[in-house]
């Protein structure tokens, strides 16, 4: 899928998106227990970019946790967005944020950060090139020694393993009520429309993208997610 494609298909799910992964929860919330304390030594007053935010979960829990803190929002489906911004107001914490509907390359100048978050979205950029510019953009919004928290579904797709796993991952999704449909559209979504690659690639392109090595600090089933620190 390209970028429009992508865009579009979250456009169609975010009314429904948080009630759809609700019962998958439970490996957000252990990501965002680690992601807290990838992130502890960070100033009280941090600037925190948050790309391909969603509908907000990373950026409410850090901000529930650091008073502090101020983040940038940004994400390409508008109603995506606009669930996040409404969740913002509802929390409290609208002041502390900067939302930007679009993709990182059309941000406008708000000054370098001292961390970012990007979660399950490189995954969806197939070409490799494009994958590490799009890594390389975050770098450029990163204070030199700023931390990256990123993740995406990876696994080795002609390993054994990788059937172990993905039959492991459909049958959760199963029992979190995913409609037949959409796991099957998800199957033929991770063969054809998202690229999964061993682990130790994606860290690659990370590296090679201005970060200096990309340590996996988690993994639940297909989700692997590093920590990386600009160079």
């Amino acid at each position: 899928m390209n970028q429009e494609e992508v865009t579009a298909l979250f456009d169609k799910q975010a009314a429904n998106y948080d009630a759809q992964w609700a019962k998958t929860a439970p490996i957000r919330d252990c990501l965002h227990l680690l992601l807290a304390s990838a992130f502890a030594d960070l100033p009280k007053d941090a600037q925190i970019l948050c790309v391909g935010v969603g509908t907000g979960d990373e950026l409410f829990y850090l901000a529930s946790k650091n008073p502090g803190w101020r983040f940038t929002a940004v994400e390409p489906s508008g109603p995506m967005l606009g669930i996040c911004r409404q969740r913002a107001k509802k929390e409290g914490v609208a002041s502390r944020c900067v939302f930007h509907e679009g993709y990182l390359d059309s941000l406008s100048a708000v000054g370098l950060h001292d961390a970012a978050t990007c979660f399950l979205v490189s995954q969806f950029i197939l070409d490799h090139s494009e994958r590490i510019r799009f890594f390389s953009g975050i770098a450029e919004n990163l204070k030199p020694g700023g931390l990256l928290a990123s993740s995406d579904l990876a696994s080795d797709v002609e390993s054994r393993e990788y059937d172990v796993l993905l039959h492991a991952w459909m049958n959760m999704m199963s029992a979190a009520d995913i409609t037949p449909e959409a796991m099957e559209r998800m199957r033929n979504a991770y063969a054809n429309d998202v690229g999964v690659l061993p682990p130790a690639r994606v860290a690659s392109f990370i590296q090679s993208a201005g970060f200096e090595l990309s340590v996996e600090f988690f993994q639940a089933g297909l989700i692997h997610a590093w920590l990386s620190k600009r160079t």
